[in-house]
């Protein structure tokens, strides 16, 4: 029995005959090297646990949370919830506590990495240190390894573990910086080399900087930058929730996109990084929500779904904060064209190239209008290459528009996970080309 086992067991008896309850409990390690100037100067290594309860009394519901796993205060933790509980105005949308299920037969999870130390650590700097052509490094090596249960008084039980290692980074000249990013499995899984070349070549290319003019521009959007389009449009479009509020811009099979794009969200992913169950003990479904340029299906929690006539799809927010508490998507996976990234931008005559968006902001969720700036290698590309690098550019643009019907020239076979503005590890992309990009000015406005 794991640690995040025993802990639901405990906390369901103590709820006992008090309440109707769900329990979700992560348990595990989260360890963290930082380096700056190529050296490393930091390590820190959490013991991690997070306990969410759930507490329904006749309709009339309250949540918490807590760190700490003492008898006294998990007491407390279900005397609090259950007293709050019963001082609720009855909630009609709650759909109750979800039956027994089958458990996925899915386990993201490295051995070897579970046991990692600072000195396994330390040797993924070192190679990407080591691949920067002598430039300044600077940037983090983070290794989690958790196990998570969930159980509730309907007799769901289920359990599962995962491993993840993350590489970010940049390498640095006295004028210009150029990110690197990895994220896996397993040690064995980060390429530190590849990671430290391309942040080493993008900072060698942003020397000499120049501004260029505000206006819409054909662009080659690298991993980093798509994975923030990923993380904004199934937060805003994508879930239930928003669905459910008239927010969303979804109409069902509705053609809003490219035909050429495909995105899901597939925990069964072999390369996933995920828990195969969420915050509701319910096993995660795989889920289009973008195929050949539709959205067939959207993501939903026990509750979305019962509100939709529909039925959960596993993707119930573990901490129920996450994207002000939408289902959300975890495992995003868009589709992987045919091209390398050099043949596509050899196909643009005049454009931008961006390595990672940074700082963006929602300005209409409706619409998935955007505005955010460019950072850590931007450049130009003209007559098929590129011809050196601009300064960062803000930009304002929907991230609906930027990928619908005839706006996508091409598609990367480069895809990996990549970095966005949310949480390295939920998504897995290749580099993309777009018609247009709408650059509204520099960095200061």
């Amino acid at each position: 029995m794991s640690r995040s086992t025993d802990l639901v067991s405990r906390i369901l008896d103590i709820v006992g005959t008090k309440a109707d309850a769900g329990v979700y409990v992560r348990t595990g390690t989260s360890a963290l090297t930082r380096f700056a100037n190529s050296f490393i100067h930091q390590n820190v290594s959490d013991d991690v646990v997070h306990v969410h309860l759930t507490v329904a009394l006749d309709g009339r519901v309250a949540s918490g949370s807590t760190t700490s796993t003492t008898d006294d205060a998990l007491n407390s933790l279900v005397d609090r919830l259950v007293t709050v509980a019963a001082m609720q105005p009855v909630d009609s949308e709650f759909p109750g506590f979800g039956g027994s299920v089958e458990a996925q037969e899915i386990d993201h999870f490295d051995e070897e990495t579970s046991r990692a130390d600072p000195n396994a650590r330390a040797e993924i700097v070192k190679t990407f240190v080591g691949a920067g052509d002598g430039l300044l490094a600077a940037g983090m090596c983070g290794v989690d390894s958790y196990t998570d249960a969930y159980g509730n008084t309907a007799e769901r039980f289920i359990d599962g573990r995962m491993t993840r290692v993350v590489l970010d980074g940049i390498h640095q000249t006295e004028t210009s910086a150029g990110s690197g990013h990895s994220a896996g499995q397993s040690l064995g899984s980060i390429d530190a080399t590849g990671a430290g070349r391309l942040a080493s070549h993008r900072a060698i290319l942003g020397i000499n900087a120049f501004d260029t003019k505000p206006g819409e521009y054909e662009v080659v959007l690298a991993p980093e930058a798509m994975a923030t389009i990923a993380q904004f449009l199934t937060g805003y479009g994508f879930s239930g929730k928003s669905y459910n509020e008239g927010m969303s811009f979804v109409t069902l099979n509705e053609q809003r996109f490219d035909p050429t794009v495909h995105l899901k969200d597939d925990v069964s992913d072999p390369r996933g990084l995920g828990i195969p169950f969420d915050a509701e003990g319910t096993p995660r479904k795989t889920i289009a929500v973008i195929d050949g340029g539709a959205t067939p299906s959207l993501l939903h929690d026990r509750r979305t779904a019962t509100k939709a006539g529909n039925v959960s799809t596993g993707h119930a927010s573990v901490t129920g904060e996450a994207w002000d508490n939408r289902p959300s998507g975890r495992n995003l996976f868009f589709g992987e064209g045919t091209w390398s990234e050099e043949d596509l931008i050899a196909h643009v005559e005049r454009g931008i190239y961006v390595s990672t968006f940074n700082y963006c902001r929602v300005l209409d969720p409706k619409t998935v209008v955007v505005t955010g700036l460019t950072r850590n290698g931007t450049f130009m590309i003209e007559n098929g290459a590129i011809t050196g690098a601009v300064t960062n550019l803000r930009f304002t643009q929907s991230f609906i528009d930027a990928l619908g019907p005839g706006r996508v020239k091409g598609i990367g076979a480069n895809g990996r996970f990549a970095a966005g503005e949310d949480e390295s590890g939920t998504v897995h992309t290749p580099t993309f080309h777009l018609a247009s990009w709408n650059f509204t000015g520099g960095a200061a406005g």
